[in-house]
């Protein structure tokens, strides 16, 4: 017997719901416990409400607990008591059902269905990406709470443990967790290493936090941490120690030198402001220099009878909140007058002793070598003291170099590279120490000169062609061409072909100069439809480059094989009583011969009987390969007959023909 749930109607149902309740509450009731994985396929089988020792008579009737959706989810068969999913469960939505199951005799049954949970949900952190920020000075071991990541199953299915996969430059950071009561496995970001923004500013740490299932679930976050600035560079001069000379008569505003600070440090910290320290020199302010550049002027008018050499401490300091500082020396000499100015002498020390350079000349490779002269006095001078020489132009890929603070050299101070500049303009100027200062100089186009550093590059990787197969010797199939960088002989570029077995490097040819690959000897399409040859490209640099490119060619085939009988010669008996058209021999080519085009009895091959030694016959009937007899001879006329088979291919307008 199964009961039904009686239809709703208006007003009755809550009095026999109320009822039933009533009755529930007075019978007193046994509790049954039963279990369903989450997630199990529609139709799983719960259990029995009768199983087990109080489970009393069925059928039953269900009555749901209050806010228990047993309808929606389960299947129960009232009169059996067996109890199904109706749906797929989910643990995380529901953790258990409740119900009263009636019988017909016995005690109420309260059944409750628990929901075991599966690891079915992989740890979610609550944002993919989170951006936080350290100052560079922040100590080892400080910790920076993370936003944990959440997994909605329990126990051994929820976060069990985070790691960094990537990112983490010179284990700068490490990962440190605590579980609180709520059971979710709390995340800190801990310093590990020293930080250093000007080592690394950026760091893009990749989280991934893995529950304790098998296999376990994972989840990531992207965790990107800027290293904030402090003040912990100083500036540093890129000299500790100018010189210069200014003469007497310079006027104010007249600049003397400009010296050059670079703070490491970002921002304001990284800003450099430069003064002169009047405490330590120049008190009577002969001199200034701006605060943002660096640039030295004469600020008041000099004098070289009262002062020959002004001593100067300048300060570089940034603008950080505790801000640094550093100093550096400069030594003005004041000079007087004079009325000759200097003369330079410059040898090229190339092996023409002309104004070039290798492109391969490494840094301190000598260009040229300088002597300065003045006609004031009776000897060469040495820098610092009367004569300063200085080097302008080249954008900072030369420089100036003394030995024996007698002789200037002009060196390489930077990597060249011809194609990227083949020439520059450079000038040397040498001022004296007179009063007011005489300056000569000396301007010279320096050429850079190539070295092979560049090998050819054609202008396709693969190139196709085609050509008949009838094409004769010289005929021009292709065109590669390549070029080169450098110059000169190592921008000469020349052509070769790669013998290989499948290139057919006989039938081909390439011209050295200009590239025109060309037909050798005959070809065949039926050796090779398609040749693939490979042409290098090489310069005439020492060593030489080479570059590689492909050519393919397509044979288009022509009727170029005649067709071969498989005998030169047949012998056949016939009788003389034979009929007409009576088959005496059956003939057949070899295969070798008959194109593909045409196989065998096709329109295309054409049999025909010739009689030999100009005897006629006549034509037999035709048929493919077959020689009939045309007329009955009597034996006594012709006891042996002698006949030519003739057989010809015809194809695309020309003509083969075999004999036999």
């Amino acid at each position: 017997m199964r009961w039904s749930r009686p239809r709703p109607r208006p007003g009755p149902p809550r009095l026999l719901l109320a009822v039933l309740t009533l009755a529930v509450v007075a019978l007193g009731e046994h509790v049954r416990d039963l279990e369903v994985s989450e997630g199990a396929p529609v139709g799983t089988r719960v259990g029995l409400i009768g199983d087990g020792e109080g489970g009393g008579t069925p059928p039953y009737l269900i009555v749901p607990v209050p806010g228990s959706p047993v309808d929606s989810d389960l299947a129960i068969d009232q009169s059996t008591g067996e109890i199904r999913t109706r749906v797929r469960l989910d643990r995380e939505t529901r953790a258990s059902y409740s119900l009263v199951a009636i019988p017909t005799s016995g005690e109420n049954v309260r059944v409750v269905v628990r929901v075991r949970d599966e690891n079915d949900n992989a740890p979610t952190f609550p944002t993919p990406v989170m951006n936080i920020e350290f100052p560079e000075n922040t100590p080892r071991d400080v910790k920076r709470t993370l936003q944990p990541a959440r997994d909605p199953d329990l126990g051994a299915f929820s976060t069990q443990r985070y790691s960094i996969v990537s990112g983490n430059v010179n284990n700068a950071f490490k990962l440190s967790s605590h579980e609180e009561r709520d059971g979710v496995l709390y995340l800190d970001l801990q310093i590990h290493g020293i930080l250093d923004r000007e080592t690394t500013a950026f760091y893009s740490l990749l989280i991934e936090a893995v529950d304790g299932g098998s296999p376990p679930l994972r989840g990531t976050m992207t965790v990107n941490i800027t290293i904030l600035d402090v003040n912990d560079n100083q500036p540093l001069f890129n000299q500790s120690r100018y010189f210069a000379t200014i003469p007497e008569n310079a006027t104010v505003g007249t600049g003397v030198l400009q010296v050059f600070a670079t703070d490491a440090d970002a921002g304001d910290n990284g800003q450099v402001e430069y003064s002169i320290n009047r405490r330590q020199s120049d008190r009577a302010a002969m001199f200034k220099i701006d605060p943002a550049t660096g640039q030295i002027s004469v600020n008041r008018p000099l004098d070289f009878e009262t002062k020959q050499v002004h001593e100067l401490v300048v300060v570089a300091k940034d603008h950080g909140l505790q801000p640094l500082e550093t100093t550096a020396f400069v030594s003005i000499s004041v000079t007087d007058v004079n009325d000759n100015q200097p003369t330079i002498n410059l040898i090229f020390l190339s092996d023409d002793a002309t104004p070039k350079i290798s492109e391969a000349a490494q840094p301190g490779e000598f260009v040229a070598r300088i002597s300065v002269h003045d006609p004031d006095s009776k000897s060469e001078y040495s820098p610092g003291e009367h004569v300063n020489v200085t080097l302008e132009g080249g954008d900072g890929c030369f420089g100036l170099a003394n030995r024996d603070n007698i002789i200037y050299l002009v060196i390489v101070s930077l990597p060249l590279d011809r194609e990227a500049r083949p020439n520059y303009t450079l000038s040397v100027v040498a001022t004296d120490g007179g009063s007011p200062p005489l300056h000569a100089s000396r301007t010279f186009h320096l050429r850079v000169t190539d070295v092979n550093d560049n090998p050819p590059e054609f202008t396709q990787s693969q190139y196709t062609a085609s050509v008949m197969e009838v094409a004769e010797p010289g005929t021009s199939v292709a065109r590669v061409r390549a070029t080169d960088r450098d110059e000169g002989v190592n921008a000469e570029v020349t052509y070769s072909l790669v013998d290989t077995p499948e290139s057919h490097s006989g039938w081909f040819q390439v011209d050295a100069g200009t590239g025109v690959v060309s037909l050798r000897a005959h070809v065949d399409c039926e050796t090779d439809p398609q040749p693939r040859l490979v042409v290098v490209a090489s310069d005439r640099g020492q060593p030489p480059l080479s570059a590689t490119a492909t050519v393919l060619v397509t044979v288009h085939d022509v009727n170029d094989n005649e067709p071969i009988f498989d005998q030169s010669f047949y012998n056949v008996t016939v009788a003389e009583n034979e009929a007409p058209g009576c088959s005496i021999l059956k003939v057949s080519l070899e295969a070798l011969a008959a194109p593909a085009a045409l196989p065998w009895g096709a329109p295309g091959w054409r049999f025909a009987v010739s009689a030999h030694k100009k005897r006629p016959l006549a034509p037999g009937r035709p048929g493919p390969g077959r020689a009939p007899s045309s007329a009955r001879r009597p034996a006594e006329d012709m006891k042996l007959l002698s006949l030519r088979l003739l057989v010809i291919l015809m194809r695309s307008k020309a003509v083969k023909a075999a004999t036999c």
